[in-house]
């Protein structure tokens, strides 16, 4: 009895991936299983890489109940076309270089009742070349973390400004109600005294009048 020669396809679908060197190497299929919505994304990441394109993340479908995402497509960049803006009195802007390209290649995942997201769509095939190379493409991503990094460093320092402004604002006013409330005593003393001195006044001008 002859051995029956296994599927290369039918290996594939249906694996679950795991993020290791191995896995890496795949490529995407119908079937192919993730832990999570980010496992899916961090494999089409590397898949583009290693292809040349840059990915996209493109639509999900939520849930009606609990907005809980139920479907993600992760695309090329070129995908889709830009259209363009009209000005405020309706003349067109200077268009810019256009990345876009209607590329349909993507990945379509959905998460199932197993708890898994599985690959249910596969669009390998580009309709531009794959002029990026894999370190380009890495680069880009790279650059992309770098300039968050950097505006969340520079967020926490205005936030720490703010901080130390609002400190500063509150020791103002603090001083200024102190100094209010002793102006508003002094005030008050110079009231008392006039007070003490109307009796007195009275009387001098009786003393005046019986004089006269």
């Amino acid at each position: 009895m002859e051995d029956e020669e296994e599927d290369p396809a039918a290996t594939k679908k249906n694996s679950s991936y795991n993020n290791n060197t191995d896995d890496f190497a795949i490529e995407p299929c119908e079937g192919i299983e993730f832990e999570s919505e980010d496992a899916a994304k961090l494999f089409y990441d590397d898949y583009s890489r290693r292809l040349g394109f840059v990915m996209r993340v493109m639509s999900c479908r939520r849930s009606e109940k609990d907005g809980k995402i139920l479907a993600r497509r992760f695309g090329c960049n070129k995908e889709g076309h830009c259209v363009s803006i009209r000005g405020k009195f309706g003349s067109v802007r200077k268009p810019r270089p256009s990345t876009r390209e209607g590329c349909k290649a993507m990945i379509h995942v959905k998460y199932d009742r197993s708890g898994k997201w599985v690959i249910t769509k596969f669009v390998k095939e580009h309709n531009h070349p794959l002029v990026v190379s894999p370190r380009e493409a890495r680069q880009t991503l790279d650059e992309k973390d770098k300039r968050i990094q950097e505006l969340t460093i520079e967020l926490r320092n205005k936030k720490r400004l703010c901080a130390a402004y609002r400190e500063q604002l509150d020791a103002f006013a603090r001083i200024v109600e102190e100094h209010s409330d002793q102006i508003a005593k002094k005030v008050e003393n110079v009231v008392n005294n006039l007070k003490e001195f109307e009796p007195i006044e009275r009387e001098l001008l009786r003393s005046k009048q019986d004089a006269v």
